[in-house]
């Protein structure tokens, strides 16, 4: 079906008014996305404020483990995922078995597991982080606790310098933010002296050393928007700049490219997983009902667990 965007709109609407279904962005999804959502924030925020609607669907536009957590925390609803092919290089870089194994060769060991990690994985999880909560919930645990923490290896250094703990780190990443170019930032602040950066915990320790705000993605939106500061270099997924113009029309945002990769250059970073969510497919899987996010329900009972207590400590 080739519907122009404003039919597409108006069919979405209706039919989560006729379904009574709830729809949810991501803040790196696509802007006609984000348009259309009831709800737009990151991944545990917008699960968390699944469990406060009164709606028969849930309609998650993100990725994979969005949909998952959504429905660990929503047993009850019908949650549907526009794309289920939509994954996450950063979950993808921990398999629980593999986790599984590696708990076996450090059983002396706790594990803090990113909320960017699949059903399976959390399962295994002793408690469950974001990057806003992190280093509150690790300044809880035990001074003597030993840790894995996975699967950001980023994100877990800069959780190891903040709270001098010496964590045992998982060697994952995520694609995007891993590969934010050095040399292309030090450039922009040199042609932009005074404007501060903004970082995600997810990017390099070196971009992360020459940036003025680290934090995460609702927390550098927050930023943009206190500030008195009309410019800002922006070091995360290229989609949050629509909420932060939307935001703060009368500022300016400038995203720190990528590295080259082969003699390619981009002038953002977008994770092209997010932008599988389209409206087109939005519509299907309201009309179809289809995907539909399952989790096996032992999992689901062991994962739920890793959620609560990190709700519990936030």
């Amino acid at each position: 079906m080739d519907l122009k965007k404003k039919e597409y709109i108006y069919k979405i609407k209706s039919l989560a008014r006729e379904k009574n279904a709830v729809i949810f962005a991501h803040y790196y999804t696509r802007p006609e996305i984000q348009e259309i959502a009831d709800f737009i924030g990151d991944s545990l925020a917008l699960a968390q404020q699944a469990t406060r609607v009164q709606a028969d669907i849930l309609v998650m536009c993100g990725v994979h483990f969005m949909g998952e957590t959504m429905k660990i925390l929503c047993p009850d609803k019908k949650v549907l995922i526009p794309d289920m092919n939509a994954g996450c290089s950063l979950a993808d870089s921990c398999k629980a078995a593999d986790l599984a194994a590696f708990k076996a060769q450090h059983p002396d060991h706790m594990v803090v597991s990113y909320v960017n990690t699949s059903a399976d994985v959390k399962a295994l999880t002793d408690v469950v982080v974001t990057s806003s909560n992190a280093k509150k919930i690790v300044d809880q645990l035990p001074a003597d606790a030993k840790i894995i923490f996975g699967p950001d290896y980023n994100l877990g250094s800069y959780i190891n310098s903040v709270t001098g703990r010496n964590m045992l780190l998982w060697n994952g990443a995520c694609h995007v933010h891993s590969r934010f170019s050095l040399e292309a930032l030090l450039k922009l602040k040199a042609e932009n002296p005074g404007v501060e950066v903004l970082a995600h915990p997810e990017c390099k320790a070196p971009i992360l050393a020459v940036s003025d705000v680290i934090g995460s993605t609702k927390a550098l939106l927050e930023h943009t928007i206190k500030s008195p500061a009309k410019r800002f270099i922006i070091a995360t997924e290229s989609g949050i700049l629509f909420e932060m113009q939307r935001a703060c029309p009368d500022k300016e945002f400038i995203p720190v490219p990528p590295e080259m990769t082969e003699g390619v250059g981009c002038s953002c970073n977008e994770c092209e997983y997010m932008r599988m969510n389209t409206l087109e497919k939005v519509y299907n899987c309201l009309l179809n009902e289809s995907p539909e996010m399952i989790v096996d329900k032992k999992i689901a009972a062991k994962a739920v667990t890793s959620i609560e207590w990190m709700l519990k400590m936030s």
